[in-house]
């Protein structure tokens, strides 16, 4: 697998480990994290960072400490990840127990507090820009990051009921009931 920021490169080899190459400063120098990038499982990019899910289930980023680079503030919570999705400068991952974890720039996504308590039972994220859509379980959806791009759905969340699927465009979702 390969992934890219803007202007870096990563990719998993064939042993599990991961090379990278590119902006040093935007994720193509991962000299920090070398130690930490065995057995690879997924890499997953923002504009600026790189985040590695390992064998493990725990998590390993790097770049751009504003992009998502920098996961020290939530690392105990970044366990037993199935799956990240990122917008232009934050990550969000899907937990085995279906709970959400976010990290990176706040009004891109990085901050998921208002919604927190919501975000439990998550089958699916998508991604704008700077903004999360996650279904539910139930089929309800939660949004949060930049609110011109998809991050409030107040106004049509009496219509979000029984959503099968969320696309994204750069600054909209559409759900597929």
């Amino acid at each position: 697998q390969i992934s890219g920021t803007v202007d870096a490169f990563a990719a998993i080899l064939a042993d599990g480990s991961l090379v990278t190459w590119g902006n040093q400063s935007r994720g193509g120098n991962s000299a920090r994290v070398r130690s930490q990038l065995r057995r690879v499982q997924q890499v997953h990019a923002t504009a600026f960072a790189f985040a590695a899910i390992l064998a493990d289930q725990t998590v390993v980023t790097w770049g751009s400490r504003l992009a998502g680079g920098d996961s020290t503030r939530v690392r105990r919570q970044l366990r037993n990840v199935l799956k990240i999705h990122a917008t232009r400068h934050a990550f969000a991952a899907i937990l085995a127990n279906g709970k959400v974890v976010t990290w990176g720039e706040p009004t891109d996504g990085g901050d998921s507090t208002a919604v927190r308590r919501r975000l439990k039972n998550v089958r699916q994220i998508q991604a704008t820009t700077t903004a999360f859509a996650a279904i539910l379980t139930d089929g309800t959806v939660v949004t949060w990051g930049n609110r011109h791009a998809g991050g409030s759905s107040t106004a049509v969340r009496d219509q979000l009921w029984n959503v099968q699927h969320i696309y994204a465009t750069d600054r909209s979702f559409a759900a597929l009931r």
